[in-house]
């Protein structure tokens, strides 16, 4: 199991990469399109800004490419190589699991952009169990 104080669990859960108390995103669901961007301004607990810059998340699209081309690659082996579908339809298969996680690829790449910069503090943590 992934285990709180770690990358991976603020990456996967979208939890403020600081404290991991508190969703990072208004509404922590990526599907609700209407609100899949919206972060709040700091965390509730530890007060970390999250918008350390003004376009921070603008390296998140280099990210973003990064993450889309492993689930193309995903998709791809699954239909193509095992099993076994006709190229064009492997890469329609691949063009909707884009589109499908298309909000989670955004949401994801976000995270793993801002915990590139941002770790883990335990002192953080204990505040909000106090």
């Amino acid at each position: 199991m992934i285990n709180k104080g770690s990358k991976l669990y603020s990456i996967l859960t979208g939890k403020c990469p600081k404290c991991h108390e508190e969703s990072m995103y208004v509404n922590p669901s990526p599907f609700a399109l209407m609100d899949i961007l919206k972060i709040r301004e700091r965390c509730s607990n530890c007060n970390t800004r999250y918008r350390m810059e003004p376009s921070f998340f603008f390296g998140a699209m280099y990210v973003s490419y990064g993450v889309g081309v492993a689930f193309s690659v995903a998709a791809f082996v699954i239909c193509y190589l095992i099993l076994g579908l006709t190229l064009t339809t492997s890469f329609i298969a691949i063009i909707v699991t884009l589109i499908v996680f298309m909000p989670f690829i955004m949401r994801i790449s976000r995270n793993i952009w801002i915990n590139l910069f941002m770790n883990y503090d335990e002192s953080l943590a204990k505040k909000a169990k106090k």
